[in-house]
């Protein structure tokens, strides 16, 4: 059976002679109307379906579920049993468990990897994926990026369907785009729609963003889905909506398929995406900027510092230069340099088009490894490698800071995040690394208690 592209036939039927023309929008009035079926094809025009890559591309989008367990916040007393039984107060449960649903896709059927939102997966315990024929398979996380909201799981190996992946890059506006996934947990859906712009970015969405904006209805449960061209090829992951009214209005966003997988394919060779260093701060041009400095274009990003010692500093870079393109990509602002310098890695080189006095000259850098103070988590005790803990800032509670901690450590799945600050340790308050280096008996767990924010919370390792 041949199968017609949706925009050629509509070309063809629109730009026919009249009698097409009336005959086919006479038939898209009709068609509500009359109980019988749509005719096959029109003059020997098969009427375009999508139904053929629906079918091939579905059964790589599958369901996840997850199960986080909480520990609940309670007055010390509570937990006196002779104050509870004075008082009469039952026992109360000290943990609940909260479920969330979301979508994924299998990108790599021989290893079982699966592709979806950091935010579908966050602190679960537990990760469950319901494939299209029925399948339940329990999933194993592979690594995180919650910067970018990127985040790869691995499913055993049987009898999966993988997609196909497209080169983002080579997306238009106005592009038809199917958005499947599974909305408010009814199962799988197919949606459809056109790219409604590129390289959305500054949205405040995301740490790293350079969005594909579609009309593609996308809904909660849809995150860590799939955005499909017409021959079912992955172009992005859906990600996001700007829902002001609380449902669908039409404009949702994806993370672009060549991003999603460079990040993927860092997540599953170290746990982590190692992002780099280029040393640089940058702002966006203003018209003030451009006449001042006497510039004959308004893209760029233009750099108003060069830190010392930096992979900056020794490319030549100096303040006052626009970073016109980053390996050849155009860079229309500050947010685009962010995320093309935010995709490489450490000891990647990376070509600069600069304009350094009115004059256009290509700089050369090696992404350095950014310095995180602090010293390595295992050095206190085993439970907590994989971490780099520090002193916090004066402007911060007292305490120690978590300043990293990778995604495939033991202190991870037990849900210590980067930013968290330890105030007690062994029911011992500590202030310093000393002073939590005292308050360790590496011959037992480790009860930690951290402060997130306006939030605290106990955590146990062992």
């Amino acid at each position: 059976m041949r199968l017609y592209d949706t925009s050629s036939f509509l070309e063809k039927a629109m730009l026919g002679n009249i009698r097409h023309r009336f005959l086919f929008i006479g038939l898209l009035l009709l068609a509500p109307c009359i109980n019988a079926a749509l005719p096959a094809a029109i003059d020997g025009y098969a009427l375009p379906s999508l139904a053929p890559m629906l079918e091939r591309a579905m059964p790589a989008v599958v369901n996840i579920s997850t199960r986080t367990e909480i520990q609940m916040r309670e007055h010390p007393l509570m937990r006196d049993p002779l104050f509870r039984h004075f008082f009469g107060i039952p026992e109360q449960p000290s943990k609940r468990h909260r479920h969330s649903l979301g979508s994924g896709v299998i990108i790599d059927a021989r290893r079982g990897y699966v592709l979806t939102n950091n935010h579908v997966i966050d602190k679960a315990d537990e990760i469950m994926v319901t494939l299209q024929d029925g399948r339940q398979l329990n999933a194993k996380l592979v690594g995180t990026d919650p910067a970018s909201d990127i985040a790869v799981i691995q499913i055993p190996t049987d009898h999966l369907t993988e997609t196909p992946i497209a080169d983002s890059d080579r997306l238009r506006v106005g592009d038809f785009v199917v958005a499947i996934g599974n909305p408010f947990g009814l199962g799988q859906t197919a949606t459809s729609g056109i790219i409604s712009a590129l390289g959305r970015s500054g949205l405040g969405i995301e740490g790293y963003e350079d969005f594909i904006q579609t009309d593609a209805s996308i809904n909660p449960g849809n995150s860590g889905g799939a955005l499909v061209n017409l021959r079912g090829e992955l172009i992005g992951i859906n990600t996001a909506i700007l829902a002001p009214s609380g449902g669908n209005v039409g404009i949702g966003f994806a993370i672009p398929s060549n991003m999603a997988i460079k990040l993927k394919n860092s997540l599953v060779r170290h746990g982590e995406v190692r992002r780099g260093l280029l040393g640089v701060t940058v702002q966006d041009l203003t018209p003030e900027l451009v006449r001042a400095f006497g510039l004959s274009r308004k893209h760029g990003a233009m750099i108003s510092r060069v830190d010392a010692g930096s992979p900056a500093e020794r490319a030549g870079l100096e303040p006052g230069d626009v970073i016109i393109s980053v390996n050849g990509r155009r860079v229309k602002n500050s947010s685009a340099l962010h995320n093309a310098i935010g995709l490489l890695q450490i000891g990647d080189r990376v070509r600069l088009e600069v304009i350094h006095d009115g004059q256009k000259h290509i700089r050369t850098a090696v992404i350095g490894k950014p310095s995180i103070p602090g010293l390595a988590g295992k050095s206190f005790h085993p439970a907590l490698a994989g971490t780099v803990l520090s002193s916090t800032s004066r402007s911060q509670v007292d305490g120690i800071l978590i300043a990293k901690v990778r995604t495939s450590s033991h202190a991870w799945r037990a849900g210590l995040r980067p930013g968290d600050i330890i105030v007690i340790a062994n029911r011992y308050r500590v202030k310093n690394l000393d002073e939590f280096r005292a308050a360790i008996d590496l011959r037992s767990a480790l009860m930690l208690n951290v402060q997130r924010g306006s939030e605290a919370f106990f955590v146990i390792l062992r």
